[in-house]
């Protein structure tokens, strides 16, 4: 198994660039879209079967005596169930795209800058040193500008340039932070770091200076409350199932993950830290939904929702952060990130499938606007089904998966000493599920405006794809107990285990 976890990123970026090269001969440009499907069913299929593997870290081209130093991969419980994540919804996007993507020129770049991206995520999960994360996060971001702007139309173009210009302010707060770290303890490779940071001084003005450094870069990544202003622009501007990429797994990988993998894994949890997180988890849940319930435009109200439902995450981490620097109940703490990673892998379904429906929705309808849909649950039934049963599950209600993750992070919560932000998070729930019935009633019941009244069903390849999603929607809660043995508590142990959980293997 450890020759495999390379391929995570060797196979995807291969691909990526060999469509390049086929796209240019004749006859052969068709099949850069099988190619895409292969490289990321690869992916998805190497992923799965790693559940069950133990191969914790692997050094690929390592040199030196003993070959100890070279480019460390780290493919944890944690790495485990983000490429699961991350390689589901892209099999999903890729699928769709072979039909949403018709009506583009040059898909053959699209697939090439969707591997380039999806390599990339898979890069920020498997590193194992902060600057190769820092590399693959500036790849991933990269392809993402120009897919945010692959239309080429000025709404598009003007989204890909504010979030560039964002994007480029948090990488270099995330280099300067790396660079720091580096300076205090002569290394880049995370378990080295957090061993040697105690001896340097946990709490002195330079380690400060880089923590505050990562986390507001990468907190700019996810798009958290305030630095959030590139994401309202570049989900809704950009082509579905790209849309589906950035809120389904993009701002987790280069965001929320990475966020954890610092705090967790190489600073350490602590106080201060624990309350950042808190603060920016519930100002974003908050904020977020109330943004998303004034909204007409459909994509756009999503993408309010991606910082709220975010902010869910970022909340119940922090309360298991904080639970671990002071020492409190291991068990409660270990809820809470089980909450908050169940409800990352929650989101990544729900709110892909929601971007899917709404690009169907407006590649038939023509529209994105809520006031000129109306009727299309007749019209377009398969698609309708599959927004329905995705806004019931961001929306938490039983028995659908989003409802589970819900609960156990309110749950959590009280246990862990908050219940005013427990509340805080029912709240937000309850003015989900108000935008939601707003969707339900004028994009799928109602009486259909003048575009929506020629909306047909969307191609089989597109309904098929949101499908699956739907699927893990209905059954994922369900599954919940099954999840949590496979994928969420392997996952939740190496946060647990803070600053130690990078030590096994790494050379002295």
């Amino acid at each position: 198994m450890e020759a495999v976890v390379p391929l995570f990123v060797v196979v995807p970026l291969a691909v990526a660039f060999a469509i390049v090269a086929i796209a240019h001969i004749p006859g052969l440009k068709r099949l850069t879209g099988l190619l895409a499907v292969a490289a990321v069913l690869f992916c998805l299929v190497a992923a799965i079967a790693s559940l069950r593997a133990d191969v914790p870290q692997v050094f690929v081209g390592g040199w030196g005596p003993g070959k100890v130093l070279g480019i460390q991969m780290v493919c944890d419980g944690l790495a485990k169930m983000m490429l699961v994540t991350i390689n589901l919804i892209a099999l999903v996007s890729i699928i769709y795209a072979g039909a949403y993507m018709r009506r583009f020129t040059s898909v053959w770049l699209f697939h090439s800058l969707f591997l380039l991206m999806t390599a990339a995520m898979n890069g920020v999960v498997l590193a194992g040193d902060l600057f190769n994360m820092f590399v693959f996060l500036e790849i991933a971001a990269i392809a993402s500008y120009a897919l945010v702007g692959f239309g080429c139309e000025s709404e598009e173009l003007e989204a890909a340039f504010k979030y560039l210009v964002l994007g480029t302010v948090g990488s270099a707060f995330i280099l300067l932070g790396v660079t720091v770290l580096y300076s205090l303890t002569g290394h880049l490779n995370m378990a080295k770091v957090a061993e040697l940071l105690p001896k340097v001084g946990p709490t002195g003005p330079a380690v400060l200076l880089a923590a505050a450094a990562l986390i507001g870069g990468l907190a700019l990544k996810a798009a958290m409350v305030p630095f959030h202003a590139w994401l309202p622009d570049a989900h809704p501007s950009a082509p579905a199932p790209i849309s589906a990429m950035l809120s389904g797994v993009l701002i987790k990988a280069a965001g929320i993950y990475a966020l954890a993998r610092i705090v967790f894994n190489v600073l350490g949890p602590s106080g201060p830290y624990a309350t950042i997180l808190m603060v920016l988890g519930a100002v974003s849940m908050v904020i977020g939904v109330f943004l998303a319930v004034g909204q007409w435009d459909f994509k756009r109200l999503l993408a309010y929702h991606s910082i709220s439902q975010m902010g869910y995450v970022v909340l119940a981490l922090g309360a298991g952060a904080g639970l671990l620097a002071s020492g409190g109940d291991r068990a409660i703490a270990g809820l809470c990130i089980f909450g908050g990673l169940f409800h990352m892998f929650n989101h990544a379904a729900f709110k892909s499938l929601l971007f899917l429906s709404s690009g169907s929705i407006e590649q038939q309808a023509g529209t994105r606007w809520l006031k000129d849909m109306g009727g299309l649950a007749q019209r377009m039934p398969i698609t309708s089904f599959c927004c329905r049963i995705a806004a019931l599950s961001i929306s938490g209600v039983p028995p659908f998966n989003g409802f589970f993750s819900k609960l156990i992070i309110i749950i959590a919560l009280v246990l862990a000493g908050h219940p005013l932000l427990a509340a805080l998070a029912v709240l937000v729930a309850m003015m989900t599920l108000l935008s939601f019935v707003k969707v339900q009633r004028y994009a799928l019941e109602g009486v259909p405006a003048a575009g929506a009244a020629e909306a047909r069903e969307a191609p089989a390849l597109m309904y098929s794809a949101m499908f699956v999603l739907a699927v893990v929607c209905i059954f994922g809660g369900v599954a919940m107990v099954q999840l949590r043995e496979v994928l969420f508590d392997p996952a939740g142990e190496i946060l647990l285990n803070g600053t130690k959980a990078l030590l096994v293997g790494v050379a002295p």
